[in-house]
C-alpha cells in the first residue's frame, strides 16, 4: 500500500507540472456553469429539478474528464520509456495501477468539489435537501471512478495517449448507450441491458437524491473489473 501511495504522489506531482489537469478542471467548470445557468435561470423548474438537472449535466463532463485524465497514466509511461523502469522496480503491478488510479481520482474529486458552489446558489432563491446534494455528489464520484478505471485500462492497452482516449471512449460510449439498445429488445434481455448501462438507470437515483445500494455496487464492480483488467494487462506485458 505504501508503494501505491508513492506512485500516487508521483502522479499528482506530474499533474501539477502538466497543464492537463488544470485544462480538464477549467473546461469542466465552464461547461457545468453554462449548463447550470441554462437550466437554473432560463427553464422554469423548481429547485429540486434544477439540482437534478445539474447532476445530469455534470455526469457527462465527469465521464469525459475521467477518460481524459486517465489516458496519460500508463500510455505516457510507455511513450517515454519509463514504464520499463517501473516494471523492473520492486513494485507490484497492482500497486502501480492503484497508485495511478488514486492520483487521477484525486484530481477528479477536486474538480467535482469545485462545482459545489452551483448547487449552493439554489439556496439564494429556493430550497433543496442537503441529503440530495450529498447523494448526487456521491453518484458523481462513483461514476467518475468507473470512468477513470475504464480510461486506465485503455491506457494500459494503448501505445499512445490519443489511442488510449479513443479506446476508452469506445468502451464507455456503448456502456452509456445500453439503455437505448434495451428499448429495442424484448424482456428479459432489455432489463439486463438496462442494469448494465453505466449512466441511465444506475445514475438516475443519485441524480434525484435517492441512494440505492444497487447503483453503489454496480459502480464499484465496474471500477474493480477494469482496474483488475489493467493490472492483468501490465502483468502480461511484463512477461513479453
Amino acid at each position: 500500500m505504501s508503494q501505491a501511495l508513492l506512485i500516487a504522489r508521483r502522479e499528482l506531482a506530474a499533474y501539477r507540472r502538466s497543464p492537463l489537469g488544470a485544462i480538464v478542471i477549467a473546461g469542466a467548470l465552464l461547461i457545468d456553469g453554462i449548463y447550470f445557468y441554462w437550466k437554473g435561470l432560463t427553464d422554469k423548474l423548481v429547485s429540486a429539478q434544477v439540482l437534478s438537472e445539474f447532476f445530469y449535466g455534470a455526469s457527462g463532463t465527469t465521464m469525459i474528464a475521467g477518460i481524459v485524465l486517465a489516458m496519460r497514466l500508463l500510455a505516457e509511461e510507455r511513450q517515454t520509456g519509463t514504464l520499463t523502469l517501473l516494471n523492473t522496480s520492486p513494485i507490484k503491478d497492482s500497486e502501480i495501477v492503484l497508485g495511478k488510479f488514486v492520483s487521477a481520482f484525486g484530481v477528479l474529486a477536486l474538480m467535482t468539489l469545485l462545482t459545489l458552489y452551483m448547487p449552493l446558489l439554489i439556496f439564494v432563491n429556493g430550497k433543496v435537501s442537503v441529503g440530495h446534494i450529498v447523494v448526487g455528489y456521491s453518484g458523481l464520484l462513483l461514476l467518475g471512478a468507473a470512468s477513470l478505471a475504464i480510461g486506465l485500462f485503455a491506457s494500459a492497452v494503448a501505445k499512445s495517449q490519443v489511442v488510449a482516449a479513443l479506446i476508452g471512449t469506445l468502451i464507455l460510449a456503448p456502456l452509456v448507450l445500453l439503455w437505448a439498445v434495451a428499448k429495442a429488445v424484448d424482456p428479459p434481455l432489455n432489463r439486463v441491458l438496462t442494469s448494465l448501462a453505466i449512466h441511465h438507470e444506475n445514475f438516475r437515483p443519485f441524480m434525484n437524491g435517492i441512494l440505492e445500494l444497487d447503483g453503489v455496487v454496480y459502480y464499484a464492480a465496474v471500477t474493480y473489473f477494469f482496474l483488475l483488467a489493467a493490472t492483468k494487462t501490465l502483468e502480461a506485458r511484463r512477461w513479453r
